[in-house]
């Protein structure tokens, strides 16, 4: 099964839209080997299987926004009609609704690859964390070795002699 679409190909599907980690419907057709609108087609007939945290339309703005930055080529890369992004219970729901072995294969590799970048991301928290507790004790071991410096520079250098007033008493 592994060897139907390899995970790079998958993450590199997955964009960050709305705070969400989504796939467009035009690649999971790609994914599924379907055409979008009959991905498109069977979503729209099981509508009430996905709720706005499963799936959701892109606004023209979206549109605008990832033709902008470089997400995809132009407008029409969608053919005209606005694109549903999935979430991934949304992707999990698909294999249901397209009940093909196929879909259930790529469903399979998609939920692991989410579950995958999950675990990246957690994993590059926790190195940016130890990172940050290093630089904190770096920072402290430097203030403290300011002071030893410190220290060290009084007690080799030698006191200055009190200097004799020049001239005379009058008494």
């Amino acid at each position: 099964m592994n060897g139907i679409i390899p995970t790079e190909r998958i993450i590199n599907r997955i964009l960050v839209v709305r705070n969400q980690k989504v796939i467009l419907d035009r690649d999971l057709a790609t994914l599924y080997n379907v055409e979008t609108r009959t991905l498109k087609q069977a979503v729209k007939r099981n509508i009430e299987r996905f709720p706005n945290d499963f799936m959701f339309i892109l606004s023209k703005k979206e549109i605008d926004r990832m033709v902008s930055q470089s997400v995809i080529p132009s407008k029409s890369y969608f053919g005209g009609s606005s694109p549903f992004a999935f979430t991934e219970q949304g992707v999990a729901m698909l294999s249901s609704v397209l009940k093909s072995k196929r879909a259930i294969e790529v469903n399979i590799l998609v939920m692991r690859t989410f579950v995958k970048l999950r675990q990246i991301i957690s994993s590059h928290q926790k190195i940016e964390k130890k990172l940050k507790e290093f630089e904190n004790t770096i920072n402290e071991h430097d203030e403290q070795i300011i002071q030893i410096m410190k220290v060290i520079h009084q007690l080799i250098t030698p006191p200055e002699k009190p200097k004799k007033k020049m001239g005379f008493k009058i008494e």
